[in-house]
């Protein structure tokens, strides 16, 4: 809650509903499936796991956080002690206020900017990309904004009231009144592109104090100092074909037309066969992904499935489809899913799921992007506000539910380094909630091990950053895995046969899949 704007605060406080519970009543209980974060206002609860009281909490407490971040079941049961008065809200309301918010700042933000003379024609994507990085800051009347000579770090953009540029004489060491600035200045820019010092002091000059959007270093330089250079990569099939091609012969397949080598993976919504076809001569082998709809529609996840499906129809890259690594081979599995990741983007195409389990080995040694589940087309410059992803990859804007962006990718890029370097994510542990306020904390907090190079943490703390960008060489020597066949699964775990039934879905949800 820390983390959230006042109005913010003043939203969800207004969806906010009383709830009472008498002493011994069950509130939460493990295993549940709930939608329900509360406050205690008064009373006291007791927390346990597994039948083990873990602590007790009283008046000011927060729990049942997990369940306003996403869809899942209680960690813990919750039994009020005492009398319990406790207010309540849920998980739509709240994703609904973070989201209204969101899209309702942008939009002030990106207003505004096209209302600066020179900034106003800046592409639409551009200007939603600084939109989301501008942070607010209030100057009383007479406070020094910027001092003379000091290193520049920030570019502001005057939002209300004015400013007063000053410089110092060196000779009377009087301060000299050299302009003023008003609504839709902007300043601070020449020292974030020279590396110079401030050459004059900026001091409010306004009753009601001064509001200025401010926008760091690395998002200045990486939004707005590089624009001449800006472009989005192009694949020359693009224009030609939005669709990939499927061949004929693979869309007259059916079920009964494959044989189950083995099981490669199972998730939470289903698993993942290696098949082949029968009778074959060529031999080909597919990974075959099996849902339980049931489970599907339960937890609403219809539009996340039919989204994997569409995506993955419109999608043709050679790059899509434990231990630890050295260098060399840490920068070819990265290329290669950046390059997954280029082409991605450029289609508007959000991944939101890399993880090692998600990057499978050809024959060749190349790596391909499998399972998109959590991918979804949003666009160039625009956000989404879905909760998803694995916890150890998320990045702090899908937690904090501000929207999210492509580049929401590009931490996870960062995350995936850190694991292939190391054998671990830098952000870990067997409780969601602790990660997540681990991943808050920021990767500065991590304590690097010593065999991550100076440029390998330089460039992940980059990209684990709130701006993130980066291109990465292609250098590898290939001789570690082999692969001795399509069929060879011996480098994945093995998994026991599903045989439960599960109950029948009519709903129709799929009947265009």
């Amino acid at each position: 809650m820390k983390n959230l704007e006042l109005g913010q605060i003043q939203e969800i406080v207004e969806c906010m509903y009383p709830v009472e519970y008498k002493p011994d009543s069950m509130i939460i209980k493990e295993g549940d499936i709930g939608s329900l974060v509360y406050v205690i206002e008064e009373g006291t609860v007791e927390v346990t796991k597994s039948g083990t009281k873990l602590c007790t909490m009283g008046p000011g407490k927060v729990f049942g956080e997990l369940a306003i971040l996403y869809n899942c079941t209680r960690t813990a049961s919750v039994k009020a002690q005492t009398k319990c008065k406790l207010w309540a809200i849920d998980r739509q309301s709240f994703q609904s206020i973070m989201m209204r918010s969101g899209i309702r700042r942008q939009k002030e933000y990106t207003d505004f900017l096209k209302s600066v003379p020179k900034l106003k024609d800046l592409p639409e994507e551009i200007l939603n990309q600084v939109a989301d990085n501008l942070d607010e800051c209030h100057y009383t009347n007479g406070e020094y904004i910027i001092r003379q000579g000091a290193r520049g770090d920030t570019f502001y953009i005057i939002a209300k009231g004015q400013v007063k540029v000053t410089k110092k004489d060196k000779k009377t060491s009087e301060e000299a009144v050299l302009r003023t600035l008003q609504k839709g200045d902007f300043f601070g820019e020449r020292a974030l592109q020279n590396e110079e010092v401030r050459t004059a002091n900026i001091v409010a000059d306004n009753k009601d104090g001064v509001d200025c959007l401010c926008l760091d270093r690395d998002s200045y330089t990486q939004l707005i100092s590089s624009l001449g250079e800006v472009s989005l990569r192009q694949y020359e099939d693009e224009k030609k074909d939005r669709l990939a091609d499927i061949p004929e012969d693979i869309l007259s397949l059916r079920l009964h037309d494959f044989c189950v080598i083995s099981t490669i993976g199972i998730g939470g919504f289903g698993r993942v066969d290696l098949v082949q076809v029968k009778n074959d001569p060529t031999k080909r082998t597919y990974a075959l992904k099996q849902l339980k709809k049931h489970h599907i529609v339960e937890t609403r996840q219809q539009e996340h499935i039919m989204n994997e499906k569409n995506i993955m129809i419109e999608t043709k890259c050679p790059f899509i489809t434990r231990g630890s690594f050295d260098d060399s081979m840490t920068r070819f599995y990265t290329a290669c899913v950046l390059d997954a990741f280029v082409y991605l983007h450029g289609r508007g195409i959000v991944y939101r799921d890399l993880k090692p389990e998600n990057v499978l080995l050809d024959v060749t040694g190349y790596v391909k992007l499998v399972d998109f589940g959590f991918a979804k087309k949003i666009g160039h410059g625009r956000k989404t506000w879905t909760f998803c992803g694995t916890p150890e990859y998320v990045s702090p804007e899908i937690i904090l539910n501000k929207g999210h962006d492509l580049s929401t990718d590009l931490w996870s890029l960062g995350v995936f380094m850190f694991e292939l370097l190391t054998g671990n994510p830098p952000f870990n542990g067997s409780d969601p909630m602790r990660i997540y306020n681990m991943i808050l904390k920021g990767i500065d907090a991590i304590d690097f091990p010593r065999k991550i190079t100076k440029n390998g943490n330089y460039l992940i703390k980059k990209l684990c950053s709130n701006m993130t960008s980066s291109s990465s060489s292609l250098t590898f020597i290939y001789d570690t895995f082999q692969v001795k066949s399509n069929v060879d699964t011996s480098n994945f775990d093995e998994y026991p046969d599903d045989d439960d039934i599960p109950p029948d879905d009519v709903t129709g949800w799929d009947k265009d899949f």
